[in-house]
């Protein structure tokens, strides 16, 4: 009987069965790669907006307090944005007649209100209230990353739900006095990037992690601070882990 197939189709047939066992792993494993590069979060990529504003420039260079431009962070949901009369207050003074400020200007004489380009945000589903974790000292730059540095700013780090969930699962290891959120950037004024060590002063190795926009979690002395104040806070970790917590 003549051959039907040549020697050829033995490879041939390993070949595709090969490709329909590893293909679908490969192309999940490709698919998760893109969708959790800069390409598909924007991490890193800045964005242009009216007035090129640096915030390492006005927080640290000049010391002025976050909440000078971010009106609303300890009061409600939304931390709010400089205004043009916040930019004014300054800019009336100083820079009068620069080039860069020149939107900010026209913004006043012409009474439209800026409008900056957002850089971080969650689906619609998603309920984030600035103020509620402020007020428990978790620091801007766990979920914006090292935002003092940033001449122009740009979104500093994802929000994956498991980056969420870290923390609501475990939220001793990310507490903090309520200070602290202010204090480490007039401790970055005072010290620079330097650790404190061998007596010298400087930054906490938590302040230093953070001002790097490291990821840190409490231990040691850190962690049994942060229990203590999970109790002070009241907080109540199934009540974090409820879906009804962020989900609306």
């Amino acid at each position: 009987m003549a051959q039907v197939f040549s020697p050829v189709s033995n490879t041939i047939a390993r070949v595709v069965m090969f490709c329909g066992v590893v293909g679908p792993i490969f192309t999940l494993i490709i698919g998760s790669a893109i969708t959790r590069s800069p390409y598909n979060t924007n991490v890193g990529v800045p964005i242009a907006q009216p007035v090129p504003f640096s915030h390492e420039h006005h927080a640290i260079e000049l010391g002025i307090d976050c909440r000078y431009c971010h009106t609303g962070v300890e009061k409600s949901g939304n931390p709010g944005m400089p205004s043009t009369q916040v930019c004014m207050s300054c800019h009336s003074q100083i820079w009068t007649d620069s080039p860069l400020i020149k939107p900010v200007r026209d913004s006043y004489r012409e009474n439209k209100p800026l409008v900056w380009n957002r850089l971080n945000w969650v689906p619609r589903f998603v309920y984030f209230p600035h103020n509620i974790h402020i007020a428990r000292g978790i620091s801007c730059n766990n979920c914006h990353g090292p935002i003092q540095k940033m001449m122009i700013t740009y979104k500093g780090k994802a929000f994956w739900m498991t980056f969420c969930l870290n923390c609501h699962r475990q939220p001793q290891k990310f507490l903090a006095p309520r200070k602290d959120v202010w204090q480490l950037y007039r401790d970055i004024q005072r010290f620079g990037y330097h650790l404190a060590v061998d007596g010298k002063p400087g930054l906490t190795p938590r302040e230093y992690a953070l001002a790097q926009g490291k990821y840190w979690e409490n231990d040691g002395v850190d962690l049994a601070e942060g229990e203590a104040l999970k109790r002070a806070y009241h907080i109540h970790t199934a009540q974090l882990t409820n879906c009804a917590i962020c989900h609306h």
